[in-house]
């Protein structure tokens, strides 16, 4: 059997929309609270107790929806592990692997290329992946199609709404290309 292609999650933007207006929260998410000082990782502003708890919208149908399209699901976000404790459990998903930025986190790059690219490659090593962000370009796509060897679906997702029917169809069907299968059946 052929491996399953891997699919890189961002926190937030596809699966947390915090671009959307503050007062309402979109339907069929539910509101986590999560103390900065509780995360392991710099990328949410510090770790700085009297910051007040970083709002994060997660829509729990999302876990289903992510598990059921068959990929290998891993964290391309600047959450890293902590993910599995605050993100994945609302979602129903079980302990995720990560990519680890280490020294690469928020390192921009004269190119334009996101500065998460590099890592998602090195980690696909070869293998298809998907992954989506709020965050990629044109530059992104380009630099994945000259060194990616496999097939690579980049998916930007709108911050202020998230994860959509569309965007599961467009990993459906990516999935389903590589399998040679009709995206329906998956």
């Amino acid at each position: 059997m052929a491996t399953r292609p891997l699919l890189f999650l961002d926190v937030d933007g596809p699966l947390n929309p915090y671009a959307a207006k503050p007062e309402r929260r979109p339907a069929g998410y539910t509101t986590i609270r999560v103390p900065r000082d509780a995360l392991a990782t710099t990328g949410h502003g510090g770790l700085r107790s009297s910051a007040p708890p970083l709002r994060v919208w997660l829509n729990p149908a999302h876990g289903e929806a992510l598990l059921a399209l068959g990929y290998e699901l891993c964290w391309a976000t600047t959450w890293m592990n902590d993910a599995n404790t605050w993100i994945g459990p609302v979602l129903g998903l079980p302990e995720l692997p990560f990519v680890d930025f280490g020294e690469g986190l928020f390192r921009e790059r004269p190119d334009g290329v996101h500065w998460k690219c590099e890592a998602l490659i090195a980690y696909a090593g070869g293998r298809p992946f998907a992954w989506v962000d709020d965050e990629q370009s044109d530059a992104d796509h380009a630099h994945v199609s000259a060194h990616h060897p496999g097939p690579a679906l980049l998916r930007h997702v709108n911050p202020r709404i998230g994860l959509r029917d569309d965007d599961f169809a467009a990993l459906a069907s990516f999935a389903a290309s590589l399998a040679g299968a009709d995206p329906t059946s998956l």
